[in-house]
């Protein structure tokens, strides 16, 4: 199978990952590698709001690995699996800093449907960032992928994924999660409104009181964090209070 090729553009300040000039798949800072530049990424971080000591995360999506170094570096004590389909991506990682594979981190060369439903290990977090120069491959929209991926979840493990505002199968894949996971599921809004992020899982039902640190997270990662964490909150509420 031939995969797209990604390029890059690099300035003074960052190098960026593209499959299209519409369309960023990644941006790293230079100065600050492992800090998550897109407000999305933020929000896709918002599993460790309701999963605070997870031990087990898994990614489909490598992109400029944002999500995937910044588990790495601010989550110490869990273990990551980050599932890449496209050769030519997993290329780039030295460019963009993604740590090497240890004993708690590894990128594996593998079709994300494949790996999911394979899966010998349940993870707390399984979030879904997959992107070619056409969108969400529709195989990871299928109703038999959100099945799996529901099934590779602990029972208080959380699914989210990354959809673009603009992709007019949004709707429905939205549909098929609430199909999945009943009505524990919240769709967020990014601060500029390119990208909805959907939360499912059990721990959504879970009452949130004051936004505070996690004790997993330091105060840099924290500082990132708060606001889309703030925004989550504030989502959940109204979704606990319309169910009451």
């Amino acid at each position: 199978m031939a995969h797209p090729k990604p390029y890059l553009v690099e300035t003074d300040a960052a190098i960026s990952l593209h499959f299209t000039d519409g369309e960023t798949q990644s941006r790293m800072w230079k100065r600050e590698p492992d800090a998550l530049v897109f407000d999305y990424t933020r929000l896709m971080m918002g599993f460790a709001l309701f999963a605070p000591a997870v031990r087990d995360i898994a990614m489909i999506g490598l992109g400029g690995g944002s999500l995937a170094k910044f588990c790495h570096r601010y989550l110490p004590r869990a273990r990551i699996d980050v599932v890449e389909i496209n050769p030519h991506v997993i290329a780039l990682r030295d460019t963009f800093r993604v740590p090497p594979d240890d004993r708690r981190f590894a990128i594996h060369a593998d079709d994300g449907v494949r790996f999911v439903r394979a899966a010998q290990r349940r993870y707390d977090a399984l979030l879904v960032d997959g992107y070619d120069a056409n969108g969400m491959p529709a195989k990871l929209r299928a109703p038999s992928f959100v099945a799996d991926c529901r099934a590779a979840l602990r029972p208080d493990g959380l699914f989210v994924v990354n959809l673009n505002s603009d992709d007019a199968n949004a709707m429905r894949l939205i549909a098929t999660v609430r199909a999945a996971f009943g009505d524990r599921v919240l769709v967020v809004d990014d601060a500029v409104g390119g990208n909805r992020i959907v939360f499912a899982g059990a721990p959504l039902a879970r009452r949130i009181g004051v936004i505070e640190r996690p004790e997993s997270l330091d105060r840099e990662a924290w500082a990132q964090l708060v606001l889309p964490f703030a925004r989550i909150r504030a989502v959940q509420h109204q979704w606990l209070v319309a169910g009451s």
